[in-house]
């Protein structure tokens, strides 16, 4: 599944006033250069849907469904071998069942994947889940 490049969206802004000291904690500027975490800080933009103490989340440049986002952690987190909370993705899995119910396909079903690493087709180095809905999902994913 393709990820978010720097240059294809327009930001729809923040639904929540995190502010910029919050986000420079949970995403530090500090040596992590990561892409998503650049999202976090709002240096580079993105269609927000939703955004929590713990995640945020955005409309996938490339969906795979009609309605494809991704849910990430605002802390870094390379991906799930990384994860020292597993309470985390019990977190991301919550903000991506609010989204599914708040844009009107959490009833029809949807599917929540997590990929992890290059054979997981993991092509972000940051943990992050798809919501991908709006469509009949077949198996197996590939």
């Amino acid at each position: 599944m393709s990820e978010l490049r720097e240059s294809a969206h327009a930001d729809s802004g923040p639904t929540d006033q995190s502010s910029d000291a919050q986000r420079s904690i949970d995403a530090p500027r500090s040596g992590v250069t990561c892409l998503f975490c650049r999202i976090v800080r709002h240096e580079i933009p993105a269609k927000i849907v939703s955004e929590t103490p713990d995640t945020i989340a955005f409309r996938d440049i490339n969906p795979q469904a009609p309605q494809h986002i991704l849910v990430i952690p605002r802390r870094h987190v390379a991906n799930l071998n990384a994860l020292d909370d597993p309470a985390l993705v019990g977190k991301l899995a919550a903000a991506a069942t609010d989204i599914a119910r708040k844009e009107g396909f959490a009833d029809s079903g949807y599917r929540i994947v997590i990929n992890t690493l290059a054979d997981g087709g993991q092509t972000v180095d940051h943990l992050h889940l798809h919501l991908l809905g709006g469509r009949h999902m077949k198996w197996p994913p590939g």
